[in-house]
């Protein structure tokens, strides 16, 4: 699929896969290249739309700040050259705040949501502030981030946890990739707009079943968070799962579960 023009940015989308339509948004920092694995699997049963955000992947680079509002509106114009009217929405780490403002500004058009370790920000909690780690030196960075994202990952865990060191090492790779200038740009810029996040006092907008998962050892966004999150939204619930910042990939129940919740008609309650 080729860039399009969405609200003054060039933006690399593309769709695939059958079932109901299903927009993803992405984590901090990474692309749609970056999670291919999981959205092959997600495109098995669902009409799959995911972008890269400004000035990420094969977006055009950034030519100034945004904020998550704005990236919200990326995500209504790609919906309109789309053709979709209303959608399920995923959206993990920073995507669940990209994905939240979606759903408060543009309540109507969203018919099942699915967040994954993210926060509502203000009185809701935040996540991590993770633009306060540029300033260490690269390693020292490194290690804290992995120690965020999963409070059991030591240097004995990952070595008797091969499956969770993989995870690890992509972290890490992902972090070193970022040193070409613009990808740096490009990452700053998020972090600075997701610092800025907040929809606490509007969650309540959200009317349609949702569903708020966090990893038990998550420090980048910790239970509390998710707590906080569904206590605004009529009828969802917070849900634990065995794992860190990346439960989806850790525990083997997260994603079937997220699945099939969004695969539920719109209208079935939460706990379809």
């Amino acid at each position: 699929m080729p860039a399009d023009h969405v609200n003054g940015a060039e933006l690399y989308w593309e769709q695939s896969g059958s079932g109901p339509r299903l927009l993803f948004c992405n984590g901090s920092g990474t692309t749609v290249q970056a999670v291919r694995p999981l959205l092959d699997l997600v495109a098995a049963k669902f009409d799959l739309l995911a972008w890269d955000y400004r000035g990420l992947g094969r977006s055009v680079p950034l030519t100034g700040p945004y904020t998550v509002a704005d990236l919200a509106a990326d995500a209504a114009g790609l919906l309109e050259i789309a053709g979709w009217d209303t959608c399920r929405v995923l959206g993990v780490s920073f995507g669940g705040m990209v994905a939240q403002e979606f759903a408060v500004s543009n309540p109507e058009r969203v018919e099942r949501l699915a967040l994954a370790c993210t926060s509502a920000g203000g009185g809701g909690g935040s996540s991590y502030p993770l633009h306060e780690l540029q300033e260490l030196p690269p390693q020292e960075r490194a290690a804290a981030q992995l120690r965020l994202a999963d409070s059991r990952w030591d240097e004995g865990w990952l070595q008797a946890h091969p499956a969770d060191r993989a995870l690890a090492d992509g972290l890490t790779a992902a972090g070193q990739s970022q040193q070409d200038p613009a990808a740096a740009a490009a990452h700053q810029a998020q972090l600075e707009a997701r610092a800025g996040h907040d929809v606490w006092d509007r969650l309540g907008a959200i009317t349609c079943p949702a569903l708020v998962g966090y990893g038990n050892y998550d420090q980048i966004a910790p239970a509390q968070n998710s707590a906080a999150i569904a206590s605004r939204i009529r009828g969802a619930e917070p849900r634990g799962y065995e794992g860190g910042h990346l439960f989806l990939f850790q525990d083997p129940a997260a994603l079937p579960e997220f699945e099939a919740f969004l695969e539920a008609p719109p209208s079935a309650s939460h706990g379809a």
